[in-house]
């Protein structure tokens, strides 16, 4: 099965894309995590709507045909970390990879938010996008650990 995080915006500073890194390549080959960073929309005088309309086209077009969509919402559910392994699990075992959608500036246009499958919740806080990748690939890696009993995880 693969991962895919697919998210706006496609220049992230140094720090992130290294600790984005380090956590992906830790996956094992039977369950890969893979970024696909969309081009953000040039901001000018276009409306919000505009923007993500034309984010939305780019993230439809990076994703693969019949993959499961989690979008990431700041109204998603809250999971706990046991919580998201149960998802994950359950991902794996429908034999379909799975992309995790990470908006733009301005969030995800209302019409792909419509074909998510599921929407997750990272944080009450807002966060910074850069630092939004680096927190969903070591959740995603950390619930992974916990379907195997591996001791990353503590509680």
């Amino acid at each position: 099965m693969r991962l895919f995080l697919v998210a706006v915006g496609q220049r992230q500073p140094a720090w992130a894309d290294t600790a984005y890194d380090d956590f992906a390549k830790r996956f094992p080959p039977e369950l890969r995590l893979e970024l696909k960073a969309v081009k953000a929309e040039t901001r000018g005088s276009k409306t919000a709507e505009q923007l993500m309309a034309a984010e939305a086209a780019r993230i439809e077009a990076a994703l693969p045909k019949g993959v499961r969509r989690i979008i990431l919402d700041e109204r998603g559910e809250r999971r706990t970390t046991v919580q998201l392994a149960e998802r994950l699990r359950l991902w794996m075992g429908e034999g379909r990879d799975a992309a995790l959608i990470i908006g733009g500036p301005d969030g995800l246009h209302p019409d792909l938010k419509a074909t998510a499958d599921e929407t997750l919740r990272l944080s009450d806080l807002t966060l910074p996008h850069a630092f939004a990748r680096v927190l969903l690939a070591e959740g995603l890696y950390r619930a992974w650990t916990v379907t195997t009993g591996h001791p990353y995880h503590r509680e």
